[in-house]
């Protein structure tokens, strides 16, 4: 009898872990400069970087994915096994991620730390409170709401329009009840009634300005010129302007410190930072990033859902925020979830269909457009299920050799390091013979309208983009401000080109709407709100949490 695959978290929990200061001293952190929580995770401290100032920065690869699917793709487990594979093959490779957020972990999604043997641990804490930084970007934010009802409350010199706060409360969970709220009821005593929201904690502004700020002062600098609403002279009003930018920043000053794990082969992984990719910029913090490129000679990173979402952001935002110039890409994409872009439904997955595949090709064939537009050399993984025969392999790898496309066939969720190895040989190939000329996709300074353009048209493939009466005044608002040399970060679903989650595969004549555009001042972006993208999720019928239990041992079972 076939012995059963164990879960991911029994993969774990048996894993042979290092103590986390020897994983320190193996990229050469010196044992002060590591905050232990714990025995195998911790906090590195940010005059690292002041010691390494003059240090070579590595190699970085970005790895991204097509739109994902129910039927799964892999990213940040390839991600993780890539790093590994490096390793094995020699060279001194540091993993950069995303912490995962309490919604998506308890929801439907899953936690973010990659799956069988590619790991990052201990996995239990990484998915669930790790070592608070999420907890204290909600606390950062909600303070913030607590000083703007109590300016208002106590005579409000800043005369702020309390129709026009556009500031949100935040708690990392799915929980659409708390979408639209009142806030201030019971009379005098309890403050002025208002209308409020909230927003999941990794799509608070602070989480973006967390992951994009450089150090602790310009953190204190971005927190200062977060817009939180306006005045009844329609003034924008800031965090500076309410003189609360040193608490905010107080309340984040561990939060910003980069946290050090493992993986289960032991490989060094910065955990740091988790704004999603379709309602934020969905990458890891740049300070991390940063950090990572100094104690390694590769740097193995991801951003969030596809190529149009993440790693676009990832591009034109991180890049230029902190001036990194990617080595190479790395594109998931799985047998499964192309042959659900070619129309197979998710119960038929396991039955071949070559036919279906070459359809869902088209997705797989628009993200390598996008790399390409951007100059980056780039490799296609394939990350092997074991319901892919070997007809559809053969299919996909033909068609990658037919369209000189860079492939590897990448086994990383079942034999860990080794089953990247190929995918590793393909990167470092990518890196020293392919040309690199990187280039973004629009100048800053173009106007706000063109570049949400220029992303839909040429990222997406749509034919046109549809403005909202409200976006257009906000356009013009912002020009007038002086915003609109932002970068813009597009909130759109994650499982489709376009802005319509059912609309698989490659969609042709379709138009993108942007209802809303949001100022996120402190972030250094301008948000532009399509379809009905929610920046705080709900629940599935059946959360994930239902299978989840600790026992009397302190033992956690059924996470994943």
């Amino acid at each position: 009898m076939k012995k059963p695959v164990p879960s991911d978290i029994e993969i774990a929990q048996e894993a042979n872990l290092h103590k986390i200061y020897d994983i320190a001293g193996n990229i050469g952190v010196m044992q002060e400069e590591l905050e232990p929580y714990g025995h195998y995770k911790g906090k590195l401290s940010l005059q690292i970087m002041d010691r390494l100032a003059a240090n070579k920065e590595g190699n970085l690869v970005l790895v991204t994915a097509i739109n994902p699917t129910p039927a799964g793709e892999g990213k940040s487990t390839v991600t993780v096994g890539l790093g590994q594979a490096l390793n094995k093959l020699g060279k001194r490779a540091v993993i950069a991620m995303r912490e995962p957020s309490l919604g998506p972990t308890m929801g439907i999604k899953g936690g973010a730390t990659g799956g069988g043997y590619s790991q990052v641990i201990p996995m239990e804490d990484i998915n669930l409170h790790f070592t608070g930084d999420i907890h204290a970007i909600t606390t950062a934010n909600n303070a913030l709401s607590a000083f703007i009802d109590n300016h208002i409350h106590q005579g409000n010199t800043l005369n702020i329009d309390q129709r026009r706060i556009t500031w949100k409360r935040v708690v990392d969970l799915n929980d659409r009840a708390l979408r639209q709220v009142i806030v201030g009821l019971g009379g005098p005593l309890q403050g002025v009634p208002r209308e409020d929201g909230f927003d999941i904690t990794v799509a608070s502004e602070i989480m973006a300005v967390l992951c994009l700020a450089t150090d602790l002062e310009d953190l204190k600098q971005r927190l200062g010129r977060m817009v939180i609403g306006y005045s009844f002279e329609k003034k924008p009003i800031t965090v500076s302007d309410l003189g609360v930018a040193g608490a905010l920043t107080m309340l984040l000053k561990d939060a910003i410190k980069p946290n050090l794990v493992q993986t289960l082969e032991n490989t060094p992984a910065l955990i740091h930072g988790g704004p999603f990719a379709n309602i934020a910029h969905g990458c890891n913090s740049v300070i991390a990033t940063k950090l990572a490129s100094k104690l390694g000679d590769f740097v193995i990173t991801e951003a969030g859902f596809g190529a149009d979402l993440g790693a676009e952001k990832f591009l034109h935002i991180k890049c230029r925020a902190a001036n990194f110039k990617p080595s190479a890409v790395v594109i998931v994409a799985t047998i499964r979830a192309l042959k659900m872009h070619g129309g197979q439904v998710k119960t038929e997955l396991k039955t071949e269909n070559v036919e279906a595949l070459q359809l869902g090709i088209q997705n797989l064939k628009k993200h390598i457009e996008t790399i390409q537009a951007f100059g980056l050399p780039f490799v296609v993984a394939i990350n092997r299920f074991i319901t892919d025969t070997e007809a559809e392999i053969n299919w996909l790898l033909n068609w990658c050799n037919e369209n000189n496309v860079r492939v590897a066939l990448t086994e990383v969720w079942e034999k860990g390091g080794e089953g990247g190895v190929e995918l590793g040989e393909q990167v470092l190939s990518a890196i020293e013979n392919d040309s690199n000329h990187f280039n973004y996709l629009y100048d800053v300074n173009d106007s706000i309208e063109s570049k949400i353009n220029t992303i839909a048209k040429k990222v997406y493939g749509a034919t046109s983009v549809e403005f909202s009466p409200s976006a257009r005044k906000q356009m013009v608002q912002f020009e007038k401000e002086g915003w609109g040399h932002l970068p813009i970060c597009m909130a759109k679903t994650q499982y489709s080109l376009s802005d319509d989650p059912v609309k698989l595969g490659r969609p042709e004549n379709f138009s993108i709407t942007i209802r809303e555009l949001k100022a996120s001042v402190g972030a250094g972006f301008i948000v532009a709100l399509t379809g009905t993208v929610m920046t705080m999720p709900g629940l599935p019928k059946e959360p994930a949490a239902l299978k989840m239990d600790v026992n009397q041992d302190g033992k956690i079972v059924g996470l994943f």
